[in-house]
């Protein structure tokens, strides 16, 4: 066990790469820009953040970002790209999540010494693990909550995202789930506007989940959004499990870590963790950080579900780089923990048949949530050929049959394949 904080970041600069790493360790601790009288030696021990290594990665023609400055009266140099670990100790931050991520991010990002900041990764000492109440539901609870076994949750989105009256959204949802989904989530553009308020938009589709629930004897879990003011969060909260609901969606990035952390408090219901303006934190390789580092903060906030968008998605995101988020979000935080703290990954953004048996593939099991808007309702046979056509790809995928050559039997995969692929 360790009392101290880990970060690693890639970082760009003209400084003497041991100068560069001891200005991020000095902002983000005891240090200014100046010498200050109480910022002692012995304080400095307890207090400054460590340079833990330097690894020199390579020499760059030119600077990634505008900006940066190069040493004062220093001969013109190019930069240089390192991997630099930095570490503080945890008496710094307390259990704070919020002082942790001012800590490792804050705002090493505009220091004048740097062309590229980036955190890769972060490492939580296992009395986090403790102190905050980390997934109530994750992966076993979902299936459980959703009573589906050995295979991946087939999901969907309320489309068109906005617009609908509750009436209209509750007859999507009807036909939804007569089409076979599992899983029904409001798009994060939904939240609870004039023309399709939350209290009557949830309560028309529970009536919806009821009386299908009725008829299979398995409940739909739907995601309704609830991102808001904190206030209107605990309200919406108490709808949901008045109403027998069984989940709700935050988008992560406008809620924020206390919002989230509230909630999981305040509920009884899987937390679904929409990521929408990601790509303000991952879309530049030169600025902002990884995912990697990114889901441990929700993880540990509550969060049961976690998008990492798709295979051949509809963004600018690589394959690669998709999959090692999922990967990420089913290992294991620490090494002693008292609950499972791992997270279902969500698939989504363009996704269809046609990617079902590669995502089933590459990331080696079937814990995760397969979300397809067009890729159901656009299915030429309709929203219940779709749902059969991703159940048929899954089946395939885990009997290690081509999906091409599983379509010859099955006609809704065949058309799927053939208008998807």
């Amino acid at each position: 066990m360790t009392d101290r904080i880990f970060a690693t970041y890639l970082l760009e600069t003209r400084y003497p790469l041991d100068v560069a790493a001891a200005a991020m360790a000095g902002e983000q601790s005891s240090g200014t820009f100046r010498a200050i009288p109480g910022e002692t030696p012995q304080l400095l021990e307890r207090f400054g953040a460590r340079v833990e290594f330097i690894d020199d990665v390579v020499e760059v023609e030119n600077e990634a970002l505008p900006f940066s400055r190069p040493p004062p009266a220093a001969k013109a140099s190019k930069p240089r790209r390192a991997r630099v670990g930095l570490s503080w100790n945890i008496e710094n931050t307390g259990t704070v999540l919020a002082s942790v991520w001012s800590t490792v991010l804050g705002n090493l990002f505009e220091l004048h010494h740097f062309s590229a900041m980036r955190l890769l990764d972060v490492t939580f000492p296992d009395v986090f693990a403790d102190a905050y109440p980390g997934p109530a539901f994750a992966v076993e609870g979902t299936r459980r909550l959703t009573g589906v076994e050995g295979r991946p949750l087939i999901g969907t989105i309320i489309k068109p995202s906005v617009g609908l009256t509750p009436q209209d959204t509750a007859a999507l949802a009807d036909m939804l789930i007569a089409a076979g989904v599992d899983f029904i989530k409001d798009d994060e553009l939904m939240g609870d506007p004039p023309h399709s308020p939350f209290e009557p938009r949830f309560e028309a589709v529970m009536a919806v989940i009821d009386r299908h629930a009725d008829r299979t004897g398995r409940k739909v879990m739907y995601a309704a959004n609830i991102s808001g003011d904190v206030d209107a969060m605990r309200r919406q909260l108490d709808l949901i499990e008045r109403r027998g609901g069984s989940c709700a969606m935050l988008v992560l990035n406008s809620v924020g870590l206390s919002g989230v952390i509230e909630v999981r408090r305040h509920s009884s219901v899987a937390l679904h963790g929409h990521r929408a303006g990601w790509g303000l934190f991952s879309r530049s390789p030169d600025l902002g950080m990884s995912y990697l580092a990114y889901q441990k903060f929700w993880r540990l906030a509550g969060i049961d579900h976690m998008h990492v968008n798709g295979l051949s998605n509809k963004f600018c995101e690589q394959d690669e780089s998709v999959m090692a988020s999922a990967r990420a979000c089913l290992t294991p935080m620490f090494a002693r923990a008292s609950r499972p703290d791992t997270v279902m990954p969500v698939f989504s953004s363009g996704q269809t048949a046609v990617q079902a048996a590669d995502t089933f593939g590459r990331l080696g099991c079937n814990d995760f949530i397969y979300c397809c808007g067009g890729g159901i309702m656009a299915h030429p046979g309709g929203p219940g050929a779709g749902v059969r056509s991703l159940h048929d790809a899954f089946d395939a995928a885990a009997a290690g049959i081509l999906a091409r050559d599983y379509a010859a039997t099955h006609p809704e995969l065949e058309a799927a394949l053939q208008a998807f692929g």
